[in-house]
């Protein structure tokens, strides 16, 4: 059975950038591509309401002759909802292997990078969702993931494995620790934070073990930095095609479905971001 990936698009930029992102994913993967398009349920009167319904269509029509531009033997479908979009777009992506949003759409206030929409999906859905903010402008044949060592981060490292496979590209796993508060009295502590660190780093390093060895072709660099994820890791992101994280790592309070580090880097990123949920928060 052929794998189907979403797409939302409303007629943004944004969204016809998620639109070039999932046709390129979604030919590489050879899977389907259905483009979902949500329209308020209020219906108008006459000559109106046909105008809002070609409006809408018009919209479909646009995205999908961007995805066949990207990928023109693309198996691509269209579907045109109605009602509040982060929940018709979770209903029409229950098969599917992957949603590609835009960061913000066209009801977005100017200030704001990522939507409602976007938060409304990210971290609340069981497949990866994957953000886009512009068109990929250059290719770098790199991608990054945040690997913090926690259970909730093996599903995004396999994710991010998977892809990395996929597009023939290299795999750089950031590591980032921050040191406890009384660090900052380095003179006195320095020698045993740099201890702490080093173990810290030894330890994450050794979990990696099995995915290098499910997947040996893809080259790996592992960088362990002090620093804060949201600042290192979009750092990074300025020479790589996708920034994968998990929804929440270790410093994350359980209720809440997306991380701290999640939320920045979708502020922050300069490429799109992959937000994995993992299989604890999928049940």
């Amino acid at each position: 059975m052929i794998s189907i990936i979403v797409v939302g698009v409303d007629g943004s930029a944004p969204a016809l950038a998620a639109v070039e992102y999932a046709a390129k994913d979604a030919a590489r993967r050879r899977a389907a591509l259905r483009i979902v398009h949500v329209r308020p349920a209020a219906v108008l009167q006459g000559e109106l309401n046909a105008m809002q319904d070609r409006y809408h269509q018009d919209i479909l029509a646009a995205a999908q002759q961007r995805a066949w531009e990207c990928a023109p033997d693309l198996q691509i479908s269209t579907k045109l909802a109605v009602g509040p979009p982060a929940e018709r777009l979770r209903e029409a992506a229950g098969d599917a292997v992957e949603i590609v949003i835009g960061s913000r759409g066209k009801g977005g206030f100017a200030g704001l990078i990522l939507g409602s929409v976007g938060l409304s999906m990210v971290g609340h859905t069981p497949v990866p969702v994957v953000v886009v903010r512009k068109p990929a402008r250059h290719t770098y044949g790199e991608l990054v993931v945040g690997y913090d060592g926690s259970h909730e981060a093996e599903t995004a490292l396999e994710f991010a494995f998977a892809e990395a496979d996929r597009r023939d590209a290299r795999l750089k796993l950031v590591y980032a620790w921050e040191p406890p508060s009384f660090a900052a009295h380095a003179v006195v502590y320095g020698a045993p934070i740099q201890q702490m660190f080093d173990e810290c780093v030894a330890s994450v390093w050794q979990q990696l073990a099995p995915w290098t060895a499910k997947y040996p072709h893809v080259p790996v660099e592992r960088l362990a930095l002090c620093g804060h994820p949201v600042f290192l890791l979009s750092e990074e992101s300025r020479a790589a095609d996708l920034v994968v994280v998990g929804s929440r790592g270790r410093g994350a309070i359980a209720s809440l479905a997306l991380g701290s580090v999640g939320h920045g880097l979708l502020h922050r990123a300069h490429c799109p971001v992959a937000v994995v949920t993992s299989e604890e928060d999928r049940r």
